[in-house]
């Protein structure tokens, strides 16, 4: 069976302003969505799944639908505010949706294979999937999951500072920690973030770091929903709060009820988390597919 790659796109981009999911980065109008997937299909992905808001559906299908036709399967999740999970009577009233984890939960019904999880607005590299391909094949069963890592060296916007989840690996390269650092950002002495304290902590530019590329088995939907339900108990009356999926898999690590493997990759990742990221990013993808590692247009 063909892993199926998941896509979460449900997102603004508040720092961005706007739906950066349609921006054009390619030399013909391509999107970064339609590289990942091209990147997929050739890895030997069999279904693509959109995760997105209902009002989006429309432009999605408009724009996808038609260049993906005969080569992959697409479906839908639709993660709204408050969109329903099994097992928890009532969600509060709160004006954000729950994160990247409510995100998954939400396309339970339509993912039933190996899959791997990505972000809509950051491009990995292909070797990225096909490493994910071969995991989520021969390695993944229902104890032992996968991210690829990122040197954070390879992560950084010129334009302001980012997140970033700074991973701790042992020699077989599992994962051991994930600990989440915002305010990460480049000057002329190296690469700083902020502690919880406010102070500026210099990292190792070679750190391995998580960029929201994972490889799950389908019993993963079992994890979050229990992982879920504590969160929304716990943070009920907090608007703010959200649960994200490095948080959730650090938990199953440290509960011992999974093993992940750390896949190391050392391609330069590319996103659009500023406005000014753009023509960064299409500059790129130009130079890319000058070197023939991608056609143009993409979809002949």
């Amino acid at each position: 069976m063909k892993p199926t790659l998941l896509i979460l796109a449900a997102g603004m981009g508040s720092r961005y302003g706007g739906l950066k999911q349609m921006d054009a980065v390619g030399t013909r109008g391509e999107t970064i969505i339609e590289y990942s997937i091209f990147d997929a299909i050739e890895a030997g992905f069999g279904k693509v799944v959109f995760v997105i808001r209902k009002d989006f559906e429309k432009a999605f299908r408009a724009q996808f639908e038609p260049k993906l036709a005969g080569r992959i399967a697409v479906d839908y999740a639709f993660q709204e505010i408050n969109s329903p999970i099994e097992g928890i009577e009532k969600l509060p009233n709160r004006p954000k949706p729950w994160g990247t984890g409510h995100a998954i939960l939400i396309a339970e019904k339509v993912v039933n294979e190996p899959f791997t999880v990505i972000n809509a607005d950051d491009y990995y590299g292909r070797s990225g999937y096909e490493m994910m391909a071969n995991f989520l094949a021969n390695r993944c069963n229902p104890s032992h999951y996968a991210m690829v890592g990122y040197r954070l060296k390879n992560t950084l916007s010129d334009f302001g500072s980012v997140s970033r989840g700074l991973c701790q690996i042992d020699e077989q390269h599992y994962l051991t920690d994930v600990v989440e650092r915002g305010n990460v950002r480049r000057n002329g002495k190296g690469v700083f973030c902020d502690d919880e304290n406010g102070t500026k902590i210099l990292l190792g530019e070679d750190n391995w770091v998580s960029m929201n590329i994972w490889g799950f088995h389908p019993n993963i939907f079992q994890h979050l929903k229990r992982q879920f339900r504590d969160f929304v108990e716990a943070n009920y009356l907090n608007p703010q709060a959200e649960f994200y999926i490095p948080f959730a898999v650090n938990d199953l690590v440290k509960e011992g009820k999974i093993k992940l493997s750390v896949l190391p990759n050392h391609e330069k990742w590319y996103g659009v988390t500023y406005r000014e990221d753009r023509p960064v990013v299409q500059e790129a993808f130009a130079g890319m597919t000058a070197a023939g590692k991608y056609p143009t247009p993409l979809w002949q």
